[in-house]
């Protein structure tokens, strides 16, 4: 926001250079980004009146003007400008003359006839193209009737003076105008700040006569709302100290009632709109909610459809104002307006924001609007335009108002405990600086000897509690000014925690054994669950369900990785990719109950997924590597019901008789839904089950000394009778002398009966304390052999 020095000096005493007034301000919390000078190059331009202007004649698009500079003689000046005529007042250059663009002026000759000068623009007096008023645009500025002749410009357009460049926070609208800053330049300066006196001294009629009600329909989104009625408008150029004192603002001078409204929003914050009484049906005004796909042409021209939460400004019949946003174009001012209506109103600023964004309708108004500012500001704001409009002569206010919603103010109580001031800011403020800071700022304060008690004003929508008001006193009394010193308490090392520190791990031994990471989206597709052959009561289809998902693809929280990996495999596989090993660590969701009325159970899960050149066998490989690296040992088990897997090539995953995950060959209905013509290896394993049987404290054994013995056994079992568990039968026979049993073959064929195989295990003894006799190794063999007779019905081969 620009905070022109010169306007807001009308309302506080600055004793200070403007770099100064700019750095103690950012230091108690109003922070300027830049200090705007002003000041203009302009040497030898003053003001004179065209008295005579005649065609050139010997050229068709230029004029011959007399000038009375106030001087002996009229000055000849040889122009093209359209916009001048007998008797305006205007800007020249004489001869000698410099401009702030470095142009320097000189005697010239025109098509045979000299010219002593140049009449000038706001352009070449360095103004931007987009603050110039419209009545000057490319073309001579035409200055006031009762302009003296002969001054200099610099004095006439107060070519000089400088702005601040503040950075307003979004919880601080109270400083988002001239007036606000104005309150906090005395509170930083130690002087005195004075309000604008605001009164109407000659109102005419009665409002009611004119306008026959203002009401508000949704007091959510409008708190109040006030209207005034001026009549007898003559729309036209607003004065020049009021055109210059808003370009200097930033804002392009429009007319006279526009930059009244403008003037008022800039000085005090509060936006005001002005209809025209004779486009409004049924003279009244309406703050209400709009109608569904409702429709208004804006100001712009822009035919903007409503939706049902938007707030609009209505008169009888129609939308005249989307409120706080942007005017209606059948009810704005015009050249012919002869009596309208002044709005000013609190809106809900949510409201106001999230219309603004949604129409792409960005103004000063609606900046100012989706702020809390309070209601208070709407009557004073309202009456100062009136003043203003009755002051310049563009209008007679009419006498009374209508208004709905609050119209008072009951100031909230915030107590402030001194000691507590001390804890927070680090430095011992005496109770008597805290009362002048804080009455400073007009939060009336008093002591009662054991707290300070604050009422706070209206336009402090931002202090709610002790903190705020300790914020306050400290940024008076200057952080700069307070001591820097270390932080005390107990302070704790932040790490990991131990499923985290576990699954770096994973990903790390993963990576190690040549898997690549993958990261999915946590919600999916319901349709997946489908896609993975899951039966219709399977506990998978118990997902919790996105209320508001970016699209039907997003709209259920994941209760398994397998989806996501398939896809991954599939958007691989149809690029081209040959062969991936692929993995992914992510959490899945379990609803505690349905429907979700609390927090779901979230779950770590390690998916791994294979295609191109593996096997069962190189996953499982992979699992046994990854808990082994942990200590854990498992076994697993023939699972065969599991739709998302093939039923012969799929083993449950146990630990200590607990499952704690699957892995096996895809299906091919799985396969199949997923468009892929290879076979797919998939596992999915419970994080925290492998935190809880974690174990690795390692011990260490020296090598053996005594020699071990190998022994081979063969035997024929029918086909369903699984490998694993004869292993776990064999070592359980005498686990201290059998070191290891692994299987070398199975075989079916010639020689075998159809429905049996073949199947031969090395098995490994060695005794730790002694060398192994044959006789020995013979009777566990033999114990073995009748084992897997009882247990399987095997036969030696």
């Amino acid at each position: 926001m620009l905070v022109p020095i010169k306007w807001m000096s009308q309302y506080v005493d600055i004793n200070t250079d403007d770099k100064t007034l700019a750095d103690k301000l950012t230091l108690t919390g109003s922070h300027v980004d830049a200090v705007i000078d002003y000041n203009k190059e302009v040497i030898n331009v003053k003001t004179g009146k065209i008295l005579e202007i005649k065609q050139h004649p010997n050229a068709d698009k230029l004029v011959v003007t007399q000038i009375d500079i106030n001087e002996a003689e009229p000055v000849q000046i040889i122009t093209g400008a359209k916009n001048i005529s007998e008797g305006d007042i205007v800007p020249v250059s004489l001869e000698g003359a410099v401009l702030p663009n470095g142009l320097k002026i000189k005697k010239t000759n025109f098509r045979g006839l000299p010219s002593y000068g140049m009449m000038v623009s706001y352009e070449e007096l360095g103004f931007e193209d987009k603050l110039i008023p419209k009545e000057s645009r490319d073309g001579i500025i035409i200055l006031p009737k009762d302009t003296p002749l002969g001054k200099d410009i610099k004095e006439v357009l107060e070519l000089n003076g400088s702005a601040l460049e503040v950075e307003v926070t979004f919880n601080r609208p109270d400083c988002l105008n001239i007036v606000g800053m104005a309150r906090e330049t005395a509170a930083t300066l130690g002087t005195k700040f004075k309000f604008p006196e605001i009164s109407v001294k000659n109102e005419q009629g009665d409002i009611k006569d004119y306008l026959n009600a203002v009401e508000i329909e949704d007091e959510d989104l409008c708190s109040r709302f006030y209207a005034k009625v001026i009549k007898d408008i003559k729309i036209g150029p607003s004065p020049l100290w009021m055109q210059r004192t808003l370009m200097d603002a930033g804002m392009r001078p429009i007319s006279n009632i526009v930059d009244v409204t403008n003037y008022v929003m800039l000085e005090l914050g509060q936006p005001l709109h002005a209809y025209d009484l004779e486009a409004l049906e049924g003279r009244k005004l309406v703050a209400r909610r709009a109608k569904k796909d409702e429709k208004i042409v804006t100001i712009d021209q822009t035919e903007r459809i409503l939706k049902e939460n938007m707030l609009v400004i209505a008169d009888a019949e129609k939308p005249a104002c989307i409120a706080g946003v942007m005017g209606g174009f059948n009810s704005e001012i015009s050249d012919d307006t002869k009596v309208m209506v002044l709005e000013s109103a609190n809106f809900n600023p949510k409201s106001i924001r999230e219309t603004s964004k949604k129409l792409g309708m960005r103004s000063e108004a609606s900046a100012r609007n989706e702020k809390p500012m309070g209601h208070m500001m709407v009557e004073l704001a309202s009456l100062r335009a009136c003043q203003l409009i009755e002051m310049i002569g563009a209008g007679t206010v009419v006498g009374g108002y209508l208004e709905a919603g609050k119209n008072d103010y009951d100031a909230p109580i915030v107590t402030l405990r001194p000691y507590r001031s001390e804890m927070l800011l680090g430095v011992d403020i005496p109770v008597e600086d805290m009362l002048k800071s804080l009455n400073t700022l007009e939060i009336e304060s008093t002591f009662d000897g054991e707290k300070i008690i604050s009422k706070i004003p209206y336009f402090r929508t931002d202090i709610e509690q002790e903190a705020d008001l300790i914020e306050e006193v400290g940024r008076l009394y200057g952080f700069e000014n307070i001591e820097s010193k270390p932080l005390t308490g107990s302070t704790r090392v932040g790490r990991k925690s131990e499923i985290r520190l576990l699954e770096d791990d994973m990903k790390t031994i993963a990576c190690g054994m040549g898997l690549y990471e993958i990261t999915t989206y946590s919600f999916i597709s319901p349709k997946t669950y489908d896609n993975i052959c899951a039966p219709a009561d399977s506990p998978l289809r118990n997902y919790v369900k996105i209320l508001n998902p970016l699209g039907e693809d997003f709209s259920s929280m994941r209760t398994t990785l397998i989806p996501n990996m398939m896809e991954v495999i599939q958007r691989n596989s149809n690029r081209g990719v040959d062969d991936a090993k692929l993995f992914e660590i992510g959490s899945i969701f379990i609803p505690k109950s349905q429907p979700v009325t609390e927090e779901p159970y979230e779950k770590q899960k390690l998916c791994i997924g294979m295609y191109g050149n593996y096997d069962f066998y190189d996953l499982k490989g992979i699992v046994e590597g990854i808990l082994s690296r942990f200590g854990i040992k498992s076994s697993i088990k023939a699972v065969k019901d599991n739709s998302t897997f093939h039923p012969g090539r799929t083993a449950g995953l146990f630990i200590n008789d607990e499952l704690v995950g699957i892995y096996g060959e895809a299906s091919h209905q799985t396969i199949e839904n997923y468009g892929l013509d290879h076979k797919v290896y998939i596992a999915e394993i419970d994080v925290e089950k492998i935190l809880e049987n974690k174990n690795t404290e390692w011990k260490y054994e020296a090598l053996p000394k005594y020699p071990s013995m190998v022994r081979d056994i063969a035997v024929i079992v029918k086909d369903e009778v699984l490998a694993g568990e004869m292993e776990e039968e064999i070592k359980n026979v005498n686990p201290h002398l059998i070191e290891s049993v692994k299987l070398f073959d199975v075989y079916k064929g010639e020689h075998i009966e159809e429905g049996y195989k073949s199947t031969a295990f090395s098995v490994t003894y060695r005794n730790k304390e002694r060398t192994l006799k044959d006789k020995e190794v013979e009777n566990i063999h033999n114990k073995i052999l009748q084992v897997l007779n009882k247990k399987f019905e095997a036969t030696l081969r």
